[in-house]
């Protein structure tokens, strides 16, 4: 399983494809994508939004799914994902999942 992530260009924060096509904020709402053609198909949307200035360098990444809820299988993405490290009451990681 694999979902898109990129930056938004706007203010810098972490964004995931999501089912709608939008970019999201949480990997919980993300579109997850299961083969080849389904990848390419949303690093096409990706490469438009590139171009449309609203996010910046997209790249697939795995995830994996943990008690019904996603999570990225590498630990760089985790903390992407998440949010700062300093503290958990801030970021992601202080916001519901879902």
């Amino acid at each position: 399983m694999k979902v898109i992530t990129a930056n938004r260009l706007i203010d810098g924060e972490v964004v995931f494809l999501g089912a709608d096509g939008t970019w999201v904020e949480l990997i919980g709402k993300a579109r997850v994508l299961a083969d080849k053609d389904e990848i390419a198909a949303a690093l096409a949307l990706g490469a438009q939004a590139v171009a449309a200035r609203l996010i910046v360098e997209p790249y697939e990444i795995d995830v994996i799914e943990i008690d019904g809820r996603l999570e990225p299988s590498r630990f760089r993405e985790k903390i992407r994902a998440a949010g700062p490290t300093t503290h958990p009451a801030l970021g992601k990681q202080a916001r519901e999942t879902a």
